[in-house]
């Protein structure tokens, strides 16, 4: 309550009066100049701490490195690697099949190599693939700009695409690429991808998958329509023996849309369906 007087109330604790005793002006007049540090004086004879190379410099003497620069930091270095995401056996309505998904790098942090590797291989012949030479470029924490050509082989025709996209890490660690492509007689298409992993524990990680294609032409040889030609839904688990080996099982739907759907209705081809994959997952 106002005016209330705290200091009068019954049971009140009164801070004790500071008294001026011998223990009080022995600190006031402490002379903290004469304190010995930690370890005591050093010895007579002890080493000059900024001596340590004997008297030599880093570009003077016999030991001199000269005028090129030996010492690297760890950005200029080249360093390599190979990650191979889905190594699988499918299994379908339509029978067994081998499906690979690769990406290797070469290079700095900056500026990198890059190649990309995916099909798909049916009674032993390669059905449809996708290779990708790239250079990469890092414009921004976590996403690398990539510039290069595509080459697409398997059943039907050849066909040569220069690719422009964005590969990276969006917030919430969505892994996102996205590229563009640009090919003969005025074709286009554009390729998303997204995945995310999910830790169930240390070593049992759940990872959603999807990818779609869109094409700005229809391609009766390769059973393509124009617009949202393709796409797959998946789900896979696996278990990491370690970071760089882990098997792994999981569900996928996939899926032919507009044009390219009504092709494969005319071929007697299935529109929809699912599989189940099992496979290897690693990188070194």
């Amino acid at each position: 309550m106002m005016g209330m007087d705290y200091d009068t109330m019954p049971g009140s604790r009164q801070p004790a009066p500071m008294k001026d005793g011998p223990e009080v002006k022995a600190a006031a007049e402490m002379d903290h100049g004469t304190m010995q540090m930690q370890g005591g004086v050093a010895p007579a004879d002890a080493r000059d701490p900024h001596e340590y190379s004997g008297g030599y410099e880093l570009g003077v003497g016999k030991y001199a490195l000269g005028d090129r620069r030996q010492l690297k930091l760890a950005d200029e270095h080249n360093f390599g690697s190979i990650l191979v995401d889905t190594l699988e056996r499918a299994k379908s309505r339509d029978g067994y099949g081998t499906r690979y998904d690769v990406q290797a790098w070469f290079g700095r942090d900056f500026d990198r190599f890059v190649i990309k590797a995916e099909g798909d291989i049916a009674n032993s012949k390669l059905q449809d693939a996708r290779t990708e030479l790239l250079w990469s470029h890092a414009v921004a924490s976590y996403w690398d700009a990539q510039f290069g050509i595509r080459q697409d082989s398997g059943v039907g025709p050849d066909r040569r695409w220069l690719a422009a996209g964005m590969q990276g890490l969006a917030p919430y660690w969505f892994e996102i690429d996205a590229t563009a492509y640009l090919g003969r007689s005025g074709r286009t298409a554009l390729r998303l991808g997204a995945e995310y992993e999910l830790l169930l524990t240390q070593k049992l990680i759940l990872q959603p998958r999807a990818e779609f294609n869109l094409y700005g032409k229809r391609d009766a040889a390769h059973e393509r329509g124009s617009g949202l030609s393709d796409g797959v839904v998946g789900l896979r688990l696996r278990y990491e023996f370690s970071r760089q080996f882990a098997p792994y099982i999981g569900v996928e739907r996939a899926a032919k849309f507009g044009q390219t759907a009504d092709m494969a209705r005319s071929f007697g081809e299935p529109v929809r369906e699912t599989r189940w994959v099992a496979g290897l997952r690693f990188w070194f």
